[in-house]
């Protein structure tokens, strides 16, 4: 299933969207002997010096939605062998095919690279409240997402293999360090989702699992990214704002159970052996 030509003992990487999740993904990359160098992207100039205190090497371009930046740059960032494409899609935000535009953008520079495998950084969300537990074929396309834009981007890469390896890591909510759950409903009253289960991923699990994938070899598949158990929301929110000192929120029962959904990871698990750090998204680690 895993393809040896993949499999180079040293890599050159490239992170695109050296944020929240990039840049500790960089720290650990730097950190191992699969990496012959990092690259990491960011719009932010005052990230540059951060990345090279850490033996990243920093480049500055935008993607509105086409890259912009210096030419010689944007030409240097995509000289890789694996490129890691992390960048927020703010869906909401935007235009509905803005993401898309992104990654057509990106694209281009692809088809004049030296790249030989990519990893794609996708969301959960693309699946619709089905009530039941969700597998990564259950949406491939637009029409059967919620979140149409997202699953069109991800099948504009997926349309490169054959030239190129690429994986789609859709990942649960991201959590972990400051991202803490229940700082987002500190003090709300009468919620009505905390029957729902969750779908976490904790950032360090993500970190280990792209590591693992990128050692053993990447393959032509989509992947739910998803820590193994699902408590409901109720029980992390009320025990992260216990561990805080916040005001829990209230709950209340509706007549009618909200839309749910669980998200299996166990097709991950036949392609890798992953072992979680943090398994229990009550157990996931916080600090602010």
């Amino acid at each position: 299933m895993i393809d040896q030509n993949t499999k180079v003992e040293k890599k050159r990487i490239s992170i695109l969207g050296c944020g929240w999740l990039g840049f500790p993904l960089a720290q650990r990359l730097i950190g191992d002997d699969i990496s012959s160098q990092v690259k990491g992207s960011t719009t932010s100039a005052d990230k540059i010096e951060t990345f090279k205190a850490s033996g990243i090497e920093g480049f500055l371009f935008n993607l509105n939605p086409e890259i912009s930046g210096n030419g010689d740059d944007i030409k240097s960032f995509f000289d890789c062998d694996t490129l890691i494409i992390s960048i927020p899609p703010r869906l909401s935000k935007n235009e509905p095919d803005f993401h898309p535009r992104q990654i057509l953008s990106v694209i281009e520079h692809i088809k004049n690279s030296t790249i030989t495998e990519i990893l794609y950084i996708s969301s959960t969300s693309i699946y619709p409240d089905l009530n039941r537990i969700v597998i990564e074929s259950d949406v491939v396309s637009p029409e059967q997402s919620p979140s149409p834009a997202m699953v069109e981007a991800e099948n504009l890469l997926i349309n490169l293999r054959g030239k190129i390896n690429v994986s789609i890591l859709r990942h649960g909510g991201l959590l972990g360090y400051n991202r803490i759950p229940g700082k987002y409903v500190k003090g709300q009253k009468d919620m009505t989702t905390g029957s729902i289960p969750v779908n976490y991923i904790h950032r360090d699990d993500s970190v280990e699992i792209i590591t693992a994938i990128l050692k053993k070899g990447v393959v032509n598949e989509t992947f739910n990214i998803v820590a193994p158990l699902h408590p409901i929301r109720k029980e992390i929110y009320i025990k992260s704002c216990t561990q805080f000192g916040w005001e829990a929120p209230t709950f209340q029962e509706p007549e009618n159970r909200p839309d749910f959904k669980i998200i299996s990871a166990e097709k991950l698990n036949l392609f890798y052996d992953i072992n979680f750090k943090f398994p229990d998204p009550l157990q996931f680690f916080y600090e602010e």
